[in-house]
């Protein structure tokens, strides 16, 4: 951790730690596609102009190292993707989800955002952290790449809580797209509670009818607005968190339900991103001590997707 942000903490206790980094911004996969660089420009302009933007630690998120990858993904799979990685122009893993150059190292700028931020709060430095960085990770299965997904960071972040000694820790996804990656994962960890709520039936269609005690799913029909969206996540994740008493909350940000965006069919709008915040706030307060880390996951319309982060980071910020 740099001695900066320590000196800062000795003078002005923070709650929140933001992490993003340049490299993020390296990895572009065409032109048109929605997972595009300004994605993260639009969020990182937003958050500087917030009110409580004082009351943020902004740092850069580290590189992890390929070896570090193999603690949710197997060492072939990882040495898959970095034999593919090109040396210039782009290489497709799937229809949807393309390496450029630039590719590995911001998905290991991203999973080590994951992993840095979970450390931070363990040792007590922070309260909650917010990850701004691509690409996302939620899609990517143990060995399968998709969905504009390499690794799950996610994943790396849950096992480096559980490494650390944590015994519970639960895994919050609201993207509008099934997490099927971190299902898959842990799909059969019982010391990890997964919780998806996404549009059905929708993309990946994976995983989204996994029967198990400690994954808790939430498939949403087209056109869902925000009373039924709130109603359901109270019902399915508030019960299954209590049941499951986590040390650690970690949160799979997709702002991709909102109803601007182009991908999906689902009529959330910018204060249901704040509304979320506060409940992941609040749940992280009532059982894990607060401890409470966010990663970006999808969102596509530029304008919901900075004012949708904005609502959701206040709310780690204020609490």
């Amino acid at each position: 951790m740099a001695a900066s942000f320590k000196l800062i903490q000795e003078l002005y206790p923070l709650t929140t730690l933001y992490l993003t980094h340049s490299d993020c911004g390296r990895h572009m996969m065409s032109a048109s596609h929605p997972e595009s660089p300004q994605r993260l420009a639009a969020i990182n302009a937003a958050v500087k102009k917030a009110p409580w933007s004082e009351g943020v630690c902004f740092e850069e998120a580290p590189l992890l190292s390929l070896a570090g990858l193999a603690t949710a993904h197997p060492q072939h799979y990882v040495d898959s993707i970095v034999e593919k990685s090109p040396a210039e122009g782009v290489v497709a893993l799937d229809g949807d989800t393309l390496m450029n150059p630039h590719s590995l190292t911001a998905a290991c700028r991203a999973a080590g955002a994951a992993i840095h931020a979970t450390d931070e709060i363990l040792a007590g430095t922070v309260s909650n952290a917010f990850c701004a960085v691509r690409p996302p990770g939620h899609h990517a299965e143990s060995t399968i790449a998709m969905g504009f997904c390499f690794f799950n960071s996610i994943a790396l972040a849950v096992e480096r809580a559980l490494a650390a000694g944590l015994e519970r820790v639960a895994v919050l996804d609201f993207d509008v797209h099934h997490g099927n990656g971190t299902v898959e994962i842990f799909q059969d960890r019982p010391e990890v509670l997964v919780c998806s709520s996404f549009q059905y039936p929708f993309y990946p269609g994976r995983f989204d009818k996994v029967n198990k005690e400690n994954i808790c799913l939430t498939p949403l029909p087209a056109g869902t607005g925000s009373g039924q969206f709130r109603q359901a996540i109270e019902r399915d994740w508030q019960e299954a968190l209590g049941q499951h008493r986590p040390d650690m909350i970690l949160v799979s940000a997709g702002f991709d339900a909102h109803r601007d965006d182009p991908l999906a069919q689902l009529q959330l709008d910018d204060l249901d991103y704040r509304w979320l915040g506060e409940q992941c706030a609040s749940w992280a307060q009532r059982w894990s001590d607060g401890r409470l880390m966010a990663i970006l996951e999808g969102g596509y319309n530029l304008p919901a997707l900075a004012r949708s982060s904005v609502q959701f980071i206040s709310a780690l910020v204020e609490e």
